[in-house]
């Protein structure tokens, strides 16, 4: 990937770390840890040390790593800076619009919250990555624990106006069951129903779902389809505004 190497590390039950590499400089940097052991196995296993953590939200599941790996390997712990006093053992807060050099890649932060208060996105421009943790799921978004409907379309907006070969890294493994609930709201998907078999060989053979790609996500994610004619009139909505639209498709995920 252009110099960026893309480890997946899975830890506890459904949640995905991921082991990043300059290949150039050989920084290498564990984003969202939800827990230190699988972490150290995969740098034991590849003989690697561990420069920085990189949080996207304060959430134990993705922050649960943090102190023991920084004691272990002096890594520098960065997080969103809208949320920095809830990020375990920080070091450096990053917000909208900055740009941060890891090794010889650039990399832009962006804020995307809704799921949280303060919530950020890892985008690898030039690697046509982006590590987006509980606020894009494949086929899917993050509840909404402390934002609005408004700030999670916002921020799934921005998300969109990315590039759509983009690769999408998500911080679970959600993917089968986000298409089940898709498939109530747009039965006849051929996008949907092709990921959904896609999906179901990569399960059986013990292999991720993940990365996806933006433009996987706007043909099949629900989420990212609020102005979809087919999806608005089987929830019969076709005269509601988007955000509206969200609201709509998040309650009834949220009952699935």
């Amino acid at each position: 990937m252009k110099g960026l190497k893309v480890d997946i590390v899975p830890c506890l039950s459904d949640n995905y770390a991921y082991l990043i590499e300059d290949v150039k400089s050989g920084v290498t940097a564990i984003v969202d840890p939800s827990e230190a052991d699988p972490v150290i196995q995969k740098l034991n296993q590849l003989d690697k040390k561990l420069d920085y953590i990189l949080n996207t939200h304060h959430h134990f599941d993705h922050t649960g790593g943090n102190k023991n790996l920084k004691i272990r390997y002096s890594s520098k712990v960065i997080g969103p800076k809208a949320d920095e006093g809830r990020i375990p053992d920080i070091d450096i807060a990053l917000g909208e619009g900055m740009v941060w050099d890891f090794g010889s890649q650039k990399v832009q932060i962006l804020d995307i919250p809704g799921h949280t208060r303060g919530h950020i996105a890892f985008y690898f421009f030039d690697n046509e990555s982006i590590f987006t943790g509980d606020t894009l799921f494949s086929v899917g978004c993050g509840r909404l624990f402390e934002g609005t409907p408004k700030q999670m379309y916002s921020s799934l907006n921005k998300l969109y106006k990315l590039p759509s070969n983009t690769k999408i890294y998500c911080g679970h493994e959600y993917t089968e069951k986000n298409i089940e609930f898709a498939l109530t709201l747009e039965p006849e998907n051929q996008a949907l129903l092709d990921r959904q078999k896609e999906v179901l060989v990569m399960r059986e053979k013990g292999l991720p779902s993940i990365p996806s790609t933006l433009e996987n996500e706007k043909k099949t994610n629900p989420f990212l389809r609020t102005e979809s004619k087919v999806l608005r009139k089987n929830l019969g909505m076709d005269s509601f505004d988007s955000v509206e639209v969200f609201a709509k498709i998040r309650d009834l995920k949220d009952s699935f």
